[in-house]
Formats: C-alpha cells, structure tokens, sequence
C-alpha cells in the first residue's frame, strides 16, 4: 500500500459533512473524528458492488460476520469470544447508552474519568442517574494516569453500579498498561460494578503500545463487562453507522437485548458490507494508515514542542486526536466565561480566539468535562499538506 494514497483527499464541502459543512469556507475544520482520507479500497468496491445489485430491502447480518470478529479479537488481542457474546448496534454512543441502561436504573451511579468524551457525560441523565467523576491525572509527559485513590474515593458503595471507561483514551491518547486496566476491573470487581468498556480506537495504536480489553483479563471481570467497538474510526466509515457489543455473560446479554426493543435500529445492510471489507480486505490498508499517523502525530508534536511557546501537547499513544494544551501560552485565563460566535452558537474563548484569528476549528475543552479548561483538541488524520497549514494557522493563532 502506497504512502501518497493518503496524500489526497476528495473535495468534502458539498457532502453534507458535518465537519466540512459547519463553518464557512475559508475555515479549516481539524475537528469532529473522522478522517480526511478515502476509505479502503476494498470498502469502497464492496458498497459500489453492492449498490449495482439495486435492490435495498430489510437486510440480515452477513452469514460469517459474526466469525469474522471472533476470529479478529483471537488474532490481534488474544482474546476468546464466541459468536453468541456479539450483538450489533448502529453506533457505540448508542452502544454504550444501552449498556448503561441495561446495568443502571434510576438513582443509581455511574463512573467516569474526566476529561473524557463529552457523550460519556449524559450518559447518567439518559438512565436516570447520576455521575460519580474520578478526575485523570496529568503526569510531566502530559499524559494522562488514574490516580487509583481518586478512582476508589469516587465509588458510592450501593450506589455506583457502572464504570463507563474509555480506552484508547478519548481526548488524551492513552493506551491503558495491563497493570491499570487490571486494577481498575479489580476495584470494580470489588464494588459489585459493571464495566462499559468504549474501544472504539482500540485498532488506532501506534507502536510500542499495545491496546488491551479489559474484559480479555479475567474471566471474573468478562463476566460483569459489556465493550463496546466498530471498524468506524479505523476504516473512515463512521457515517454509516456500523458498531457492536461483546458480552460475555449470557444474563447480562439476556437483559441487554430487550432494553433497546422497539427503539434501537437495526444495523443497516451497507453499513454491513463496509464492516465486512473493513475486516476482512483492508488491513493491507490500515497497516499503511498507521505508519502515515505515526508521522503525523510526531510531525504535529515536533512542531508544538519547537514553535509554539506555552503550549503542550502529549505524544499520542494512540487515536489520531492530539489534546492542545494552552494553559501556560497566555491565550487562555483560568474562569473564562463561553462567548457566543457570530452566529449566536456559545463557545470556548479559546475555541473562539482560532476560530477568529487563524480561521481554525478544534474540539472546545469544555466538550470534554472536568479538566478540560485550557485544551483543545485537534484533529490529525489528514493529508501532511493539512496538516502543515493547520500547524501554521496554529502559530499564526498564538501570535494574535
């Protein structure tokens, strides 16, 4: 697979996309996750194939899908699951709301680990509960660590019932060790708590790390996780809505079935086929992806570290979203209030200082919850040419 495949990228702004078509044209968007290159061929074949066929009727599973991921979990995580442990959903925040309304129920509590994923936060809402926050520590490499005292302080005995964990972390780039992973299962394991486990970016790793399920450790902790995954992030085809659940304990699954009865839809028939390709025909073209990530992301935190004084940025271990830290560059002040843009929408001053003066948009920190304030996130799965005018719209953004 070539280098220069992923040098390119059609023209997005007359798609509809949401993150080409949100602002004016003379911005450029580095900032909801997905990425400006062209699917896997084989992807691209396989829906083009497909759609010559003509007819789309009410669709089932391919016959070997379910196979096809058991046999994928075996190979790249030496982890054993059987068919019956899958259940496909038509995204993972849907995924990972039907986990927690399957294991929560009003008044209960549910974990999480600030800054995260702004979906993981009204998570508690949408059941009925509430949120019980362990706040991720920032160590000297910006990278983000579980302060296991925080973590354990957290729990509300009878009270918190779920842990909802992101791994590969969403917006820091962790990759969790097998030591953390183990004992967070175990305090939760301890508490009586189920785990819903977000990998979506688990095929997102660059190397040197190694992405982990928690649910792969131990029998015991199998038993009370629920993960959550989907080729979407990996392969470029989040917009056709193609995730799944691996559950393990045939109880939990029992109940997890009928919570979304009646209003969770059907995967759709070419979010199949592009999930089947995706698994079966493109890893030629994800092995490639990651060697053009990897020199992104080294690119980007070469340029931070070297022309953007007070600014921050941790080497991503995994996913291609770099969290922008901008709390010693002078731009931001502790307790700024959002500002409302030209079109009447709140923003992060911060957010809203590139947006003016570079014509750059990123992911506001307050997207992202407790410890947020002071970051942006940046989006790095593009072309090198992308990226090398967002990095000097950045420069020019730090000097207005």
């Amino acid at each position: 697979m070539e280098q220069s495949y992923f040098d390119t990228c059609p023209d997005r702004r007359e798609t509809n996309s949401a993150k080409w078509g949100w602002y004016e044209e003379d911005v450029l968007p580095m900032w909801v996750a997905d990425m400006d290159f062209r699917s896997p061929e084989p992807v691209i074949q396989a829906l083009r194939d497909r759609v010559e066929h003509g007819v789309f009727g009410y669709t089932l599973e391919p016959n070997d899908m379910k196979a096809v991921i058991v046999e994928r979990m075996q190979r790249l995580y030496d982890w054993t699951i059987t068919e019956d442990d899958i259940v496909f959903v038509p995204g993972v925040v849907t995924g990972f709301n039907l986990a927690i309304q399957t294991v929560v129920g009003p008044g209960d509590g549910i974990l999480v680990q600030p800054p995260v994923y702004g979906p993981f936060l009204s998570t508690g809402k949408n059941a009925g509960g509430s949120l019980q926050e362990a706040p991720l520590k920032m160590n000297a490499d910006q990278q983000y660590e579980v302060d296991f005292d925080v973590f354990a302080a957290a729990i509300e005995k009878e009270v918190t019932k779920a842990f909802l964990l992101c791994n590969p972390h969403n917006p820091g780039g962790r990759v969790y060790r097998k030591d953390e992973l183990t004992q967070m299962a175990e305090i939760c394991l301890e508490n009586d708590m189920y785990i819903v486990s977000d990998e979506i970016h688990c095929d997102l790793v660059f190397s040197g790390y190694h992405h982990i399920p928690i649910a792969s450790l131990s029998p015991e902790i199998a038993q009370r996780t629920i993960t959550v995954m989907a080729p979407s992030k990996t392969f470029n085809i989040a917009g056709l809505g193609a995730s799944f659940l691996i559950v393990q304990n045939p109880e939990l699954r029992a109940k997890l079935r009928p919570a979304g009865r009646g209003i969770l839809a059907h995967v759709d028939l070419l979010a199949f086929v592009a999930m089947h390709a995706s698994y079966t025909k493109s890893q030629e073209w994800l092995d490639a992806l990651l060697v053009y990530l990897e020199g992104n992301r080294d690119r980007l935190t070469e340029f931070v570290n070297q022309e953007l004084p007070g600014v921050k940025v941790s080497t991503n271990q995994g996913s291609y979203l770099a969290w922008l830290d901008f709390r010693e560059s002078g731009l931001w002040k502790p307790g700024q209030e959002p500002v409302m843009d030209e079109t009447g929408h709140s923003m992060d001053a911060l957010q809203l200082h590139f947006l003016e003066k570079a014509k750059l948009a990123m992911n506001p920190g307050s997207f992202f919850g407790t410890g947020s304030d002071g970051f942006l996130r940046l989006n790095f799965g593009c072309p090198r040419s992308q990226l090398e005018e967002a990095l000097r719209r950045l420069k020019v953004g730090l000097t207005q």
